[in-house]
C-alpha cells in the first residue's frame, strides 16, 4: 500500500481541525441549539393548522428567490443557458448545505458544472467571486434597509438594533472591497493566489486538478467589469430580489399562521438568521438559525408559539425543499451532459 503525499496529509490535518473545532463549537453550543431545535420540531403537528394554499405561496416565493439567483448568474455568463444556471446553481445550494463546511465544496460544484457546460476555468471563477460578492453586499443592506423603515414605525428592540447596525457596516464594507477590486489589480491578484489553493486542494479531495490563475482572474474582472457596467441595474436588481422573495417566505409564513408582524423588524431578524445560516458547522446553519430565528421573531413582537411554528415552516420550505430540488437538478445535468457516475 502507498504511504501518504505530504499533500494527502496536509489535508487530513487541515480537515482534522475543521472537524475538531466543529465539536468544540457544538460542545459550546449544544445544550441550547438542541432545546430549540427540540421545541422547534414539537411544533410540527401544528402544520396541520396552515392551508395547503400557504405553502403553494410560499414554494412560490422560494421559486421566485432562487429564479433571481440564475438570472444573475446568466447576467454575468450570458452564454449560460437558464437550465445549466438552474441545476448548477441547485446542485451547488444543496451541496454547501448538506456538507457541513461546505462552501468551498458548494462553491467548487459550480465551479465543475459551469466549466463542463463550457464556461472556461477563469469565467467560472470570476462568476462565482462576482455573485458571491454582490449576493452577500445586498444580504447585508438588508438590515439597514429594515433600520430605515423601522424609523417610521416603533423603536427597535436594542437586540435587533445590533444587527441592523452590523448589516449597514458590513454592506458598506463589501461596496468598498468590490471598488478596490475594480480600481486596483494586485488585490485582485492576492485574491487569485488564495482562490487558485483553495481550488487545488478541493479539487485533490475529488481527484481533480483544478487550476485558477491570477492573471485569468484579473482578464475576467475586466470582461465583467465591461457586462456589468452596462447592467449594473439588472445586477442589483436580480441580487437584491433574491433574498426579497426569500424573505417574503418567511412573511407568508409569518402571516399563515395568523401572526401580525411588523414588517421593518422581521426584516431585521431575516437578515440575521441568514447570517446564521452562513455558519460551517451543521447543514445549512440547521439548529444555529432555529434558535437565532426564533429568538429574534420573539423579540420582534411575534409570540414564542408562531414563532416557533413560523421558523418550521419557513426552513422546510427554504432549506429542505431547496436540497431535495438540488439532487433532481443533479440528475437533469448529468443525464444532458452525460458525466460518469
Amino acid at each position: 500500500m502507498a504511504s501518504p503525499s505530504g499533500g494527502d496529509i496536509g489535508g487530513y490535518v487541515k480537515r482534522g481541525v475543521f472537524v475538531a473545532l466543529a465539536l468544540i463549537a457544538l460542545s459550546l453550543f449544544a445544550p441550547q441549539v438542541v432545546d430549540r431545535v427540540l421545541d422547534v420540531l414539537s411544533s410540527a403537528e401544528r402544520l396541520r393548522t396552515i392551508r395547503a394554499g400557504w405553502f403553494l405561496v410560499m414554494v412560490g416565493l422560494e421559486i421566485a428567490s432562487f429564479a433571481f439567483m440564475w438570472w444573475l448568474i446568466r447576467i454575468v455568463l450570458p452564454e449560460v443557458s437558464w437550465f445549466v444556471a438552474a441545476t448548477s446553481q441547485l446542485t451547488s445550494n444543496a451541496v454547501s448545505r448538506v456538507v457541513p463546511g461546505g462552501a468551498a465544496v458548494g462553491g467548487a460544484t459550480l465551479y465543475r458544472m459551469l466549466s463542463v457546460s463550457g464556461v472556461t476555468a477563469a469565467q467560472a471563477a470570476g462568476a462565482l467571486a462576482a455573485t458571491s460578492i454582490v449576493s452577500t453586499a445586498a444580504l447585508f443592506a438588508i438590515p439597514a434597509a429594515g433600520l430605515l423603515m423601522a424609523l417610521f414605525g416603533a423603536p427597535i428592540p436594542e437586540s435587533l438594533l445590533s444587527v441592523a447596525v452590523a448589516g449597514g457596516v458590513l454592506f458598506v464594507l463589501l461596496v468598498a472591497i468590490g471598488a478596490i477590486g475594480i480600481a486596483y489589480t494586485r488585490p485582485l491578484e492576492i485574491v487569485g493566489e488564495f482562490l487558485g489553493r483553495v481550488f487545488r486542494t478541493v479539487g485533490g479531495w475529488f481527484g481533480q486538478s483544478w487550476q485558477v490563475e491570477s492573471a485569468h482572474l484579473v482578464a475576467e474582472r475586466d470582461r465583467l467589469v465591461g457586462v456589468i457596467g452596462q447592467k449594473w441595474p439588472q445586477v442589483t436588481v436580480a441580487a437584491a430580489l433574491n433574498w426579497v422573495f426569500d424573505y417574503l417566505t418567511l412573511v407568508a409564513a409569518l402571516y399563515a399562521i395568523g401572526a401580525d408582524p411588523r414588517l421593518s423588524l422581521v426584516l431585521i431578524a431575516y437578515a440575521g438568521a441568514a447570517v446564521l445560516a452562513m455558519i460551517p458547522i451543521t447543514p445549512g446553519g440547521f439548529g444555529f438559525v432555529e434558535v437565532g430565528l426564533t429568538g429574534m421573531l420573539v423579540v420582534s413582537g411575534i409570540s414564542t408559539q408562531n414563532a416557533l411554528l413560523a421558523t418550521l415552516a419557513y426552513r422546510i420550505i427554504s432549506l429542505w425543499v431547496p436540497i431535495a430540488s438540488g439532487l433532481f437538478a443533479w440528475l437533469a445535468f448529468r443525464t444532458k451532459y452525460h458525466l460518469a457516475e
